[in-house]
């Protein structure tokens, strides 16, 4: 079953149990992935395309979280972290940091990097690879270890 498919599935669900929260996330989600494929030409979106818009709205919730706690509104992050788990629930499969740091050290063999000025050359090599796959913020932790060790 699709994401789509999915977020329209549960949407129905999220109506008669009138789940006001879920309700709220899976039509925000809908509105962006309409969004998307009206400025894509109304042409519908791959499933891959929903799950980059899904990690986007996760990575926005998150920014959410971090600037609530600075601003200690504990209100708010309960309610971010609440909408974040219901989110979540849609993004697709990401891989473990196992999986990731085996990429990560194929990757540097491949285009022979040997320092951190190789940084920006695996990077731009691993991204392509894992693109959906798995957090950014990770990798790049992954491939600065790696060069520096």
């Amino acid at each position: 079953m699709s994401i789509k498919e999915q977020l329209n599935s549960e949407l129905k669900e999220a109506m008669k149990a009138k789940d006001k929260e879920k309700l709220s996330v899976i039509r925000g989600l809908k509105a962006q992935i309409t969004n998307a494929e009206v400025a894509n030409n109304n042409q519908e979106l791959t499933d891959e395309q929903v799950g980059q818009i899904v990690l986007k709205e996760i990575k926005q919730i998150n920014e959410s979280i971090a600037e609530f706690k600075k601003g200690n509104r504990d209100d708010l992050v309960a309610e971010q972290e609440n909408k974040l788990k219901l989110t979540e629930v849609y993004a697709p499969a990401q891989m473990s940091e196992d999986e990731v740091a085996k990429v990560v050290s194929e990757t540097i063999t491949e285009v022979s990097a040997e320092s951190m000025a190789d940084f920006g050359k695996v990077m731009g090599a691993i991204m392509p690879k894992v693109k959906g796959k798995a957090d950014g913020n990770l990798i790049n932790k992954l491939v600065k270890a790696q060069l520096q060790s």
